[in-house]
């Protein structure tokens, strides 16, 4: 049988088996819905308490913060709209960055439609954005930063603790949001100044359709849905109990070992360096401050899905950015903010790994990358 290396785990992961086990009698015995009154809805309940519990005490914040949503879209949606149509009234400014996420993005953009004010700002060569640039940026009229904590295409670690406690000793009531989705378990989370922090169960080995909101006390959000009230009136609709006890029990799985996964992610990304490193004209995009989980390589004069279907055939799984935009054959925004060439952004791939990805997998993957772009640069124009 033909050997698979899945290195995109950045758009989705596998489902550990610890979570199916853990989330089988939720679909299988207690199934209840958790707003019933009668036993089978008790333990429903019971499971979505004690899985808020389990991720408060990881996360570091109180059991009534966590808000169970269906992932990360959601998520950001809820933070941005829900904090600005709440606050309208003491400020119309928004901030963010241009190498967010398109739920972030998308969500500034129907703002802006409503008559708020958004500033997108510039990142450097690194896809970094530093504490000063944010308060720089800062006015009055400011009610909301949404800054994310990892950016999905690169891996850079964006440093959102240090921004968001420069921003609340400038104004305390700017609310800051913070993506957390491509961060939980791949770096350090901390969240003593950050108000909103978004995560999504399917990066994590949780299934696709869960996720959750820390929404600190005192913040104020209209909520996108209208309906029963679940969630603090924050989120209507009935709860995804397995999807929550996934959510869970995913998370506990990162935090108990969570230093030595981190060592592990270590070693499987200099392997990969330096296998890559000995491809000719090879560019490593993605920064030495970024987590180890995620290598942006290019490969200028050949197109990324001739070189991504190339490695398919031979069973390496990797993508030209971020799932949510690859299929619309669009140039990748977060590059662009870069400014780097055309020919660089057209080439480039991303590679992720998870807590499955061994180091014989990133051999493997590595030999393949070779003999591909050895193969497709005999005929590109700009190799020969």
């Amino acid at each position: 049988m033909r050997r698979e290396v899945y290195l995109d785990n950045n758009a989705t992961t596998p489902v550990a088996p610890e979570v199916v086990e853990a989330m089988a009698p939720y679909w299988r015995d207690h199934f209840g819905n958790p707003s019933s009154a009668h036993r089978k809805g008790v333990e429903a309940e019971r499971a979505v308490r004690m899985s808020r519990a389990t991720i408060a005490r990881l996360l570091g914040v109180k059991e009534s913060e966590v808000i169970f949503t269906s992932g990360g879209t959601e998520g950001d949606n809820l933070a941005i709209k829900g904090v600005a149509r709440a606050l309208r009234r003491r400020g119309t400014h928004i901030l963010t960055t241009k190498i967010e996420h398109p739920a972030v993005l998308e969500s500034c953009r129907d703002l802006e439609a409503e008559g708020f004010r958004v500033t997108y700002l510039d990142v450097d060569a690194e896809g970094m954005v530093t504490p000063e640039a944010v308060e720089a940026a800062l006015t009055p009229e400011t009610i909301l930063v949404s800054i994310m904590h990892v950016n999905n295409e690169l891996g850079t670690i964006l440093p959102i603790a240090e921004i968001a406690e420069r921003v609340k000793r400038r104004n305390p009531e700017i609310i800051v949001h913070s993506d957390g989705v491509q961060a939980v378990g791949k770096t350090l989370v901390d969240l003593r100044w950050v108000d909103l922090y978004t995560i999504s169960g399917h990066k994590i080995h949780a299934p696709k359709g869960t996720g959750a909101l820390i929404v600190r006390e005192g913040v104020r959000l209209v909520p996108l849905f209208s309906g029963g009230g679940q969630e603090r009136g924050l989120r209507s609709g009935t709860e995804n109990v397995a999807g929550i006890v996934a959510l869970a029990r995913a998370l506990e799985l990162m935090y108990e070992s969570l230093e030595q996964q981190l060592a592990h992610f270590r070693s499987l990304r200099a392997r990969f360096l330096e296998g890559v490193r000995q491809i000719p004209g090879a560019r490593l995009n993605s920064p030495e401050r970024s987590v180890p989980t995620t290598v942006n390589v290019s490969f200028p004069g050949i197109p990324a899905e001739v070189l991504l279907h190339a490695l398919e055939e031979e069973g390496v799984f990797a993508s030209t950015g971020a799932a949510c935009a690859s299929r619309k054959r669009r140039r990748s925004h977060v590059l662009e903010a870069l400014r780097l060439p055309p020919e660089v952004i057209d080439s480039s791939l991303r590679f992720s790994f998870s807590r499955y990805t061994t180091v014989e997998d990133i051999e493997w993957a590595v030999r393949v990358l070779h003999r591909a772009v050895e193969r497709l640069a005999i005929g590109s124009p700009v190799r020969r």
